[in-house]
């Protein structure tokens, strides 16, 4: 079997949906620039890359027409390059790298360009036309249940209080605003070249935020509850990539390595509390990989919602000094189809900078999923 290692990570800034920066930026215009950056590394034989694989979770509009192979003809790519659009709603630039990191292993390429993108402002969240099955939908609503009211659901579940959730939330813009203030973004960010002006920075980072300022929020979901719009991650914009290579061509090419995949994992649970999957599948991923989760010195969990994330770093015995030190997706934002690219790159990329030996990278999914991929250090 061929190992398959994590060689070149880099993302657009995230911005808030509808009023930020990217408002205006087609997705196939922000993913194409991402991944011109990517791919611009002298040493990489563009001719050596199989396949582009893309993750959108609704890819329609000008997310359709399979965006992964459409966003070939925009890069710098040689019509060799093949190109396809995967969907498993959040996670679906995550499945992206887990389709390419099983190529790898069968022999089936040597490169493959792992992506994601989703643009909310200009496909809305449950794209154009959502048309619910009617007979499942009347046996079983759960499966169409809001995200919000899943984030309520688990909250009620594990007793999670509103003021624990936004002393989470605290702690994700604190984390993410001194992380971009240290310059640790500056590395992963493409610069976006828009009409308007040049876009390097996060939009939704809030310092200063406190429960104070959180306490004056409406509750969003459930007016008996405990959700609001600042402990849930917020409708954004953006695009992730990664390079994903054959471990010996990496080597054979001078290609720096962030990264081993050493296992990944899916796994399903009740859609009515979705956000608890990432337990399910970070277990499954640990015991391919031989590991438990004191093993883990580097965790990039995707925070949908805080209460769900609680959650998870509760079941999952996770140290929460190990679990997204550069902030995450409350303050960073959550573009749907971007999101698995960027935690699974990021935890990459921080096994690199603070010189550990192990990562997970981490989400729930809609209707009911989670998706786990274990990283190791390459010596």
């Amino acid at each position: 079997m061929h190992n398959a290692v994590i060689a070149g990570y880099s993302r657009s800034p995230f911005t808030i949906s509808y009023k930020g920066d990217l408002k205006t930026v087609r997705p196939e215009d922000l993913l194409a620039q991402v991944i011109n950056n990517l791919i611009s590394e002298p040493k990489l034989n563009k001719n050596d890359i199989e396949d582009v694989i893309i993750g959108c979770a609704f890819p329609e509009g000008e997310q359709g027409f399979n965006i992964g192979k459409v966003v070939t003809f925009m890069c710098d790519l040689p019509r060799s390059v093949a190109g396809m659009t995967v969907n498993r709603w959040c996670g679906s630039s995550m499945q992206a790298i887990h389709n390419a990191a099983g190529s790898i292993a069968m022999g089936s390429g040597k490169v493959f360009v792992c992506a994601g993108v989703e643009s909310m402002t200009r496909v809305p969240m449950l794209g154009f036309n959502p048309m619910p099955h009617p007979k499942l939908l009347e046996d079983n609503p759960n499966v169409y249940l809001s995200m919000g009211i899943t984030a309520e659901n688990v909250a009620k579940k594990y007793n999670i209080d509103r003021t624990e959730q936004q002393d989470f939330a605290i702690a994700s813009h604190e984390k993410a605003f001194q992380a971009e203030k240290n310059g640790n973004f500056k590395d992963e960010i493409t610069v976006i070249k828009s009409n308007k002006s040049d876009i390097s920075k996060d939009g939704g980072i809030r310092p200063g935020t406190n429960q104070d300022i959180l306490d004056g929020l409406k509750l969003a979901f459930d007016q008996n509850g405990t959700v609001t719009a600042g402990t849930s991650s917020p409708l954004t914009d953006g695009a992730a990539a990664t390079l994903i290579c054959e471990e010996s061509y990496a080597k054979e090419n001078n290609l720096e390595i962030l990264a081993r995949i050493k296992s990944t994992a899916v796994n399903g649970c009740n859609p009515e509390v979705m956000g608890l999957g990432p337990i399910g599948a970070s277990q499954k991923a640990l015991i391919r990989a031989g590991l438990k989760s004191s093993d883990l010195d580097i965790v990039e969990l995707n925070e949908a919602f805080a209460s769900q994330s609680l959650a998870c770093v509760k079941d999952l015995e996770l140290d929460r000094n190990s679990v997204n030190i550069d902030g995450g997706a409350i303050a960073l934002g959550h573009p749907l189809g971007a999101t698995g690219a960027r935690i699974t790159g990021k935890a990459a990329h921080l096994l690199k900078r603070e010189g550990k030996k192990y990562a997970l990278a981490t989400q729930c999914i809609g209707l009911g999923q989670g998706i786990a991929t274990i990283l190791e250090a390459v010596e």
